[in-house]
């Protein structure tokens, strides 16, 4: 009897083969892809990570790295596979005025900086990377809150967190000098539409992402693939069907670029050798190739105080995927 399984993605690139249906799953298993937003901007007006963790409105679902590990101490009947439909590097995703005096990361201490929620993953790798890559230790920062938090935790004393009211424009609040820096993967729009005038916290940002990435060896988790724990005990060979799924995804995409003019951007051919040449392919899933990026990940947890334990990577994932 073949089992049908619901996974809410977002409609990337490499997502695409699941709602075109090229993504074939193994006998006995079908699928149904639903394009669902992620709760950090609503942009369609979901929710997918809240109604997972709090709903189970999914049998798979992309979710939040940093959620994941809370929901998971916590006794979420969630676990993972090592599979990570997305990833950021957090130095992209810090903004100043344009006009700012803030030319460093040490620049920002004593500053207050606007967030989504303290524990968004970017929240959470922005500020790790504050304090263990540029030494500027995030509880020296003032921290302003636009979103309620998916899981419920107490701030380390001292931390000093505001939440902003209702409805506030971090845009504007940067525009105004209320705020001194935003660190968000997706900025309000009147950042992004030009209306307030920003530019990144690193002016060479590519360069930076160079040297971030030749450190460490890797491009940050942001997203982890999480299912309900209740599926995972009936079919305890989905969680190896899912990587082999989404490996599918990842080789018909990357074919995607092989055409020139498969994209609006006019040198999408370039910027793709480009990358190549620069990260390889960094869009790698397993467990053991991302051991170091998830055990510097539940470091930074534990220092933010969103995780009481700097338990074992080994903990979050399915058994049957810890030798991927």
């Amino acid at each position: 009897m073949t089992r049908e399984i619901t996974i809410a993605l977002d409609r990337y690139d490499r997502h695409f083969p699941f709602f075109d249906g090229t993504v074939k799953a193994p006998p006995g298993l079908a699928y149904r892809a639903l394009q669902v937003g992620q709760s950090d901007h609503l942009r369609d007006g979901t929710d997918r990570h809240g109604r997972m963790i709090h709903d189970r409105a999914y049998d798979v679902a992309e979710f939040s790295m940093s959620t994941f590990l809370m929901a998971v101490e916590r006794g979420a009947p969630l676990v993972g596979v090592p599979v990570f439909p997305r990833r950021l590097f957090s130095a992209s995703c810090m903004f100043v005025r344009a006009d700012s005096d803030i030319e460093t990361p040490a620049d920002l201490k004593g500053r207050k900086v606007g967030l989504s929620s303290f524990q968004t993953t970017l929240s959470l790798l922005a500020k790790g990377d504050l304090k263990f890559e540029y030494g500027v230790a995030w509880e020296d920062i003032r921290w302003l809150l636009t979103k309620p938090e998916k899981v419920r935790f107490e701030p380390k004393p001292g931390t000093i967190i505001e939440q902003a009211a209702k409805d506030a424009d971090l845009g504007l609040l940067l525009e105004a000098g209320e705020i001194d820096a935003i660190f968000m993967p997706h900025p309000p729009h009147s950042v992004m539409k030009g209306r307030v005038k920003t530019r990144r916290l690193f002016r060479d940002t590519q360069a930076e992402e160079r040297r971030y990435f030749a450190s460490v060896g890797y491009w940050p988790i942001m997203h982890v693939l999480a299912m309900d724990s209740q599926l995972a005990r009936e079919r305890p060979d989905l969680a190896r069907a899912l990587i082999d799924m989404f490996a599918q995804a990842h080789h018909i995409s990357d074919d995607y670029y092989a055409d020139p003019n498969w994209s609006r951007l006019p040198a999408i051919r370039h910027l793709y050798e480009e990358s190549l040449r620069t990260f390889g392919d960094p869009w790698i899933n397993g467990f053991q190739k991302n051991r170091a990026n998830l055990e510097r990940f539940i470091q930074y947890s534990h220092d933010q105080g969103l995780i009481g334990e700097r338990y074992a990577p080994e903990r979050l994932f399915a058994e049957s995927t810890l030798d991927t």
